[in-house]
C-alpha cells in the first residue's frame, strides 16, 4: 500500500465507519474530509470534525504508519499545529504539535474493505515494465470514461502550456506582441532547439528587431549574427553574402550593445537531425515570417482555420536560406513543411490563444483554440498506436494530445488514484455507516 490510497480512501469516505473513534476510543464523526492541500503543509486542509462533544475545524494529515510524522519532522512544522486528526495506516507512535499537544489519530487499516484493496494493488502491482497499469482491466471501463479522461488530460496539457505563456507574458511586462514573438522563436525550435531559440529571441531584443523588421537584410544580419552563424570558416571564407551579412551585424551589434547576449555556434544542436530542420534553416524561415507578418500576436490569435495559419507560417525565407542548409554549404532547402505547422499550431497558438483568453476572461477562445486540434490529424507514435491497441480513439489531433497527456501525467508515474479511468477500476460501493 502506498499513501496515496489512504490519501484516496479519505478523500472519498471509502472505509467502514463502523462505531468510528480514535486510537485512544474518542468516538469519532466525520462532517467534512476537507479539501486535497497541493502545497507544502498537511494534506487535507478546512476539515470538519466532532472528536466526542467538539467540533474541529483544520487540517488532517495522513501518513502510512503514525511514526512517520517524525521522519518527516512534522513535530518541529508550525504549519502541522493546525492538524486536528492524523489518518494513518499503522498507529505506531503517538504525535504531537510544536506546543507537545498530542494529535488524535485514527487508523484505518483494519476498517478498509479487502476488495478495494485488492482492486488497488492490482493496478499498484502491474510489472514495471507495463507502460499502461491498468490494460488487462480496461473491458471493465466504459468508453465514455475513456473519452472523458483522455479529454480532462488535454485540457491539464493545454492549460500547462498556456501557464508557462501567462508566466512569459507576465516576466515581458504584460506585452502581448512581445510574448508572441519569444514564444514563436522557441516554437521554431522544434524541441531540438527549442531552448537556444529562446535564447536568440533575448539576444535580438523586440524594439530592436522592430527598428529593422522593414529591412530582409538586417533581420538576417541581426538573427544570424546573434545566433553566431556569421562568424568566418573554412566554409565561408569566399562567401560574399555571409561576409556582407557579417559586416552589417558589426555595426548593429556595437549601435545597439548586443555582443554579451550572442551564442556560440556550438550550442545549437544538430544531432539526428535532417537537413530541412537545422537551425540555419529554421532561422531562415523565422527571417522571412517576422519580414513579412510585422503583427505577429494579433494573426496568431485571429487566424480563423489551420489554412490560414499554415499560409501565415509559410511566409518566403531570404533566397540564400532556400538555397543553403548552412552557411556557405549549398543545398535545395524545402520550406516549411505541414507536419511543422501543425506543431507551431499545437505548441504555439493553441496554448497562446488560451493563456489570453484566462488573462482576459474569454471562455469561448478556449473553445474554438480546442477547436483548432481536432483540425488537426493525430499524432502517430508508439505511444498513441499503445492506447489506440487498447480501444482509444486517436482520430485527431485532440486525441493524441489527450492521450500522450495521459501517458505522461498519469500513465508513466502511476497516478492511477488521480485518474478517473483508475479509480473507476478502484471504486466500489461504499461500506456501511
Amino acid at each position: 500500500m502506498k499513501e496515496d490510497f489512504l490519501h484516496y480512501v479519505w478523500q472519498h469516505q471509502y472505509f467502514d465507519k463502523t462505531d468510528l473513534r480514535t486510537t485512544a476510543g474518542e468516538e469519532i464523526t466525520v462532517l467534512k474530509p476537507g479539501q486535497r492541500n497541493a502545497d507544502a503543509g498537511p494534506d487535507f486542509l478546512n476539515a470538519r470534525l466532532r472528536l466526542g462533544e467538539v467540533e474541529w475545524n483544520g487540517a488532517v494529515e495522513i501518513h502510512l504508519r503514525a511514526s512517520d510524522w517524525a521522519r518527516h519532522n512534522h513535530q518541529t512544522d508550525a504549519k502541522y499545529d493546525q492538524v486536528v486528526l492524523h489518518v494513518v495506516g499503522t498507529a505506531d507512535a503517538d504525535v504531537a504539535r510544536t506546543n507537545g499537544s498530542v494529535i488524535p489519530a485514527l487508523a484505518l487499516s483494519s476498517r478498509l474493505a479487502p476488495e478495494l484493496l485488492a482492486r488497488y494493488e492490482a493496478l499498484l502491482l502491474a510489472p514495471a515494465a507495463a507502460m499502461l497499469p491498468c490494460a488487462p482491466l480496461l473491458g471493465q471501463v466504459p468508453e465514455l470514461a475513456k473519452i472523458m479522461m483522455t479529454e480532462r488530460a488535454l485540457l491539464e496539457r493545454v492549460e500547462q502550456k498556456a501557464a508557462v505563456l501567462t508566466a512569459l507574458h507576465q516576466h515581458l511586462a504584460d506585452d502581448w506582441e512581445a510574448t508572441a514573438y519569444h514564444a514563436l522563436c522557441a516554437a521554431f525550435g522544434f524541441q531540438k532547439n527549442s531552448e537556444p531559440l529562446a535564447r536568440l529571441a533575448k539576444a535580438v531584443p523586440l524594439p530592436v528587431l522592430r527598428r529593422h523588421r522593414h529591412d530582409q537584410r538586417q533581420l538576417e544580419a541581426l538573427l544570424f549574427g546573434q545566433a553566431g552563424f556569421l562568424a568566418e570558416n573554412e566554409e565561408t571564407a569566399t562567401d560574399e553574402y555571409i561576409r556582407d551579412l557579417r559586416q552589417e551585424h558589426e555595426f548593429l551589434r556595437h549601435k545597439y550593445s548586443l555582443g554579451t547576449s550572442a551564442l556560440a555556434v556550438h550550442e545549437w544542436n544538430y544531432l539526428r537531425l535532417r537537413p530541412a530542420n537545422f537551425p540555419p534553416v529554421r532561422i531562415g524561415q523565422l527571417v522571412g515570417l517576422l519580414h513579412a507578418r510585422p503583427a505577429l500576436f494579433d494573426a496568431l490569435l485571429t487566424a480563423q482555420s489551420v489554412a490560414a495559419l499554415a499560409d501565415f507560417f509559410r511566409a518566403p525565407a531570404p533566397a540564400y536560406w532556400r538555397q543553403h542548409f548552412r552557411p556557405g554549404r549549398p543545398g535545395n532547402v524545402p520550406g516549411l513543411g505541414q507536419s511543422s505547422v501543425e506543431l507551431l499550431i499545437i505548441n504555439l497558438v493553441v496554448p497562446l490563444r488560451v493563456a489570453y483568453a484566462r488573462h482576459t476572461g474569454q471562455p469561448a477562445l478556449v473553445e474554438s483554440a480546442l477547436t483548432l486540434l481536432t483540425e488537426l490529424p493525430a499524432e502517430r507514435n508508439q505511444f498513441t498506436d499503445m492506447y489506440a491497441a487498447l480501444g482509444f480513439e486517436n482520430r485527431t489531433a485532440a486525441d493524441s494530445q489527450g492521450l500522450l497527456a495521459l501517458h505522461k501525467g498519469y500513465c508513466l508515474p502511476r497516478r492511477c488514484l488521480q485518474c478517473a479511468i483508475g479509480t473507476r477500476l478502484v471504486q466500489q460501493p461504499r461500506p456501511a455507516r
